[in-house]
């Protein structure tokens, strides 16, 4: 029974880095060669975990070797426009100003039903809005709307807007982010004094606590009780 958890460990830990490396894509972003590569590092893992018969070492070096032909594929994609046309594909137009392109939804196998269900994940419920939807090579669905449809933007309206960068977090659940009082100007004296005006005594006492460019604190205290 313990071989069987130390072995569960160590493969649990290896597919981990492994899919580390990968990158940080979600799955719906995977190309098809990345989402097989996956599926076959699972795969891979879970002969040498079910059967303790089987050496460990035959199951990570699989998993090692399907790592370096995924990193290799990976990096010569980034040198080469024309493999990575190969590997990838290339992204399909569906709708181009404003009209339907029936051969690419025949060579793609893609459906209008298909279409509209990703339009309206995008609030986009009347395919005459669109100007042009391009189907990405991992599945996704880029789409323009058409002029009169789009959402006005400051530089429509000639306003002149102001940078927009995250808030820095400063405190999470009582535990102060040092770090991050440098980003905002503040040293730790200056943020309990804005925390005694908000009636807050304690870092301890805050549940979340962040800073935007324009110095406005957000705090949460923590519930009592």
């Amino acid at each position: 029974m313990l071989v069987v958890f130390l072995r569960t460990i160590i493969l649990l830990i290896v597919v981990i880095i492994a899919m580390r490396f990968m990158g940080k894509r979600q799955i719906g972003q995977l190309q098809p060669f990345e989402l097989a590569v996956a599926i076959m590092i699972s795969d891979l893992a879970s002969v040498p975990m079910q059967n303790t018969g089987i050496p460990l070492v035959n199951g990570i070096i699989p998993i090692m070797t399907m790592l370096a032909v995924q990193i290799l594929i990976s990096y010569i994609s980034l040198k080469s426009s024309t493999f990575r046309s190969i590997i990838c594909g290339k992204p399909s137009i569906l709708i181009s100003a404003g009209r339907i392109n029936e051969e690419v939804f025949r060579n793609e196998l893609y459906t209008l039903t298909d279409l509209l269900e990703q339009l309206r994940s995008k609030d986009i419920y009347n395919i005459a809005d669109v100007e042009y939807a391009i189907l990405e090579t991992n599945g996704q669905l880029s789409v323009i709307p058409k002029a009169s449809k789009r959402n006005v933007t400051p530089e429509d309206l000639n306003i002149s807007a102001k940078p927009e960068a995250p808030a820095v977090n400063l405190i999470i659940d009582g535990e102060l982010i040092s770090k991050n009082l440098e980003k905002v100007n503040l040293d730790r004296n200056a943020l309990e004094s804005k925390l005694n005006q908000l009636g807050i005594k304690s870092i301890k006492e805050v549940f979340y606590a962040s800073m935007d460019l324009e110095g406005n604190l957000f705090c949460q205290a923590k519930q009592r009780k």
